[in-house]
């Protein structure tokens, strides 16, 4: 069942996803090559709870972290560690979540660490926050959400992408991960149609190469079988009558 939220519960979520906003710009701009993976991480931890919060992901289904950083052919879910070392040229993923007072926010956005390595890889990073926000574009009341999920793959696809399929987008709301998931592929004028009030979190994730993934021994990182470099943006958003308000967005 899809929960529409009252004005109220909306305001929450918002300053949940201002919180994650705000650290995910501060994670971007202390991320520097010869850095840990696991010192970032606690940049997140001590922000999230600087601003009266708690982070989303630790202990979420035994998540052992704050945020999830994912390095390169690690497409998402990737755990900090003080052993993993970000490197020049890296591209680098960061999720995170928070919660405040009792509802979550949840953002993600993905960016080269240092100097490019190749033009593809900053191809492949305006391509997976293009068809984000492509998806956000079709955002309104009465629309369904196949046109949604349409949107992003049709984008991705057209640029010799790929998107993973095991995984999605969701509603968010008391729970991190509320109905309905949200396909980054799809067929319009299909699915079930968005309604004002609704609070989704549209999050493509793609690859350069195959979108054929496999989990690491860990039970959490999702790793591209042929080593091609992966993306992951992602927005809160809520839908509204004449389009959507960006929770996520400062």
């Amino acid at each position: 069942m899809i929960e529409i939220k009252n004005e109220d519960q909306i305001r929450l979520i918002d300053k949940a996803c201002k919180i994650v906003a705000e650290t995910l710009i501060l994670l971007k701009e202390s991320t520097k090559p010869g850095l840990s993976t696991g010192y970032i991480d606690e940049i997140a931890y001590k922000n999230i709870i600087k601003n009266n919060s708690k982070p989303g992901f630790l202990g979420f289904e035994g998540y052992p972290k704050t945020a999830c950083i994912s390095i390169n052919e690690e497409v998402i879910h990737g755990i900090p560690d003080d052993k993993r070392i970000i490197k020049d040229g890296d591209v680098v993923s960061i999720d995170l979540g928070a919660i405040y007072e009792g509802y979550y926010g949840d953002a993600a956005i993905t960016f080269i660490a240092g100097k490019p390595r190749s033009k593809k890889h900053i191809e492949l990073v305006k391509v997976c926050e293009d068809s984000l926000y492509k998806g956000i574009d079709q955002v309104r009341n009465g629309v369904r959400l196949g046109d949604v999920s349409y949107a992003i793959g049709e984008y991705v696809f057209g640029h010799n992408m790929d998107v993973l399929r095991e995984f999605t987008g969701h509603g968010i709301g008391r729970n991190m991960h509320e109905d309905p998931p949200i396909f980054n592929y799809g067929v319009k004028n299909t699915g079930p149609i968005l309604r004002t009030g609704m609070t989704i979190s549209i999050e493509p994730m793609i690859t350069l190469g195959s979108a054929d993934v496999y989990i690491l021994d860990n039970n959490w990182t999702v790793v591209t079988r042929d080593k091609s470099y992966g993306a992951h943006f992602e927005h809160t958003v809520c839908v509204r009558d004449d389009g959507c308000e960006i929770l996520t967005k400062i």
